[in-house]
């Protein structure tokens, strides 16, 4: 399998002291689903924003099929970003626009000005719109407003939306924590399958410990910016967990059942 991102000794420090990620090391392969775990304040999501630079690091290297992330901008930093797929908690859809417009957006990065800003898609991406939201059980809403939609719906064009971008790799900052638990199952399920069908890999920021032992093929567990774990579910012991969360699995779990 190919290496699609390498962390070399990153670490993002802010100026009122905060160390958000410190000496981070690791490599994620092409088909890699990879949750990311750790509590609040851990460092999750400064990864995931730093992969296609919406953050700088403060050090280290970031490298994304092989390109270093931090020195590009402008035109090289946009075609970057094409490879990076982003599925976000909030959904960020267009809400005045239908379904299919939302998933058309994935395309936006491979258009010029002109026709981006005045949506001017073609027949053949419109076709490969419609045959995702048909995967995803969504087709029957392709005209509907994005307002209309159930949060695991509003998920399930947000995913529609990304893979639409022909990602090598794919980014989710909690997309179940908004969703009751039979929404979030259909999501978990959605991102696996639509992900390993297509080879993409993808890094899901969880905060749902028994989520990330079920559907991971690799757990990645973060304390105070500093990787304190990295191997298979099954590796993931009582010990690494109160190492991670600085509690016992038992906590955990009681905190996700009254959650829920």
């Amino acid at each position: 399998m190919a290496e699609i991102l390498k962390f070399e000794n990153v670490s993002k420090h802010y100026s009122n002291g905060v160390h958000a990620l410190e000496h981070v090391n690791f490599t994620v392969n092409e088909g890699e689903f990879i949750s990311v775990i750790g509590p609040s304040g851990s460092g999750k999501s400064t990864i995931l924003r730093s992969i296609n630079k919406l953050i700088s690091i403060t050090d280290g290297h970031i490298y994304l099929d092989g390109v270093s992330v931090s020195q590009q901008k402008g035109k090289n930093l946009r075609e970057l970003r094409r490879k990076v797929g982003m599925i976000f908690q909030n959904y960020n859809l267009v809400y005045s626009l239908s379904v299919i417009q939302n998933v058309l957006h994935g395309c936006l990065g491979y258009m010029n000005g002109v026709k981006g800003v005045c949506g001017l898609y073609s027949e053949e991406d419109k076709k490969k719109a419609l045959a995702l939201l048909e995967e995803l059980g969504m087709e029957s809403f392709a005209n509907n407003r994005a307002s209309d939609l159930s949060g695991g719906q509003k998920q399930r064009v947000g995913i529609a939306r990304a893979i639409m971008q022909e990602p090598k790799l794919l980014l989710c900052d909690e997309p179940i924590a908004s969703l009751d638990p039979s929404s979030a199952k259909t999501i978990m399920d959605l991102l696996r399958s639509m992900t390993s069908k297509r080879g993409i890999a993808c890094i899901v920021n969880l905060h749902q410990l028994d989520v990330a032992v079920k559907y991971s093929t690799r757990i990645i567990g973060l304390s105070k910016g500093e990787i304190v774990f990295d191997g298979a579910p099954e590796a993931l012991t009582d010990e690494r967990i109160e190492r991670i969360y600085g509690t016992s699995r038992e906590n955990l779990m009681i905190g996700a059942s009254a959650n829920d």
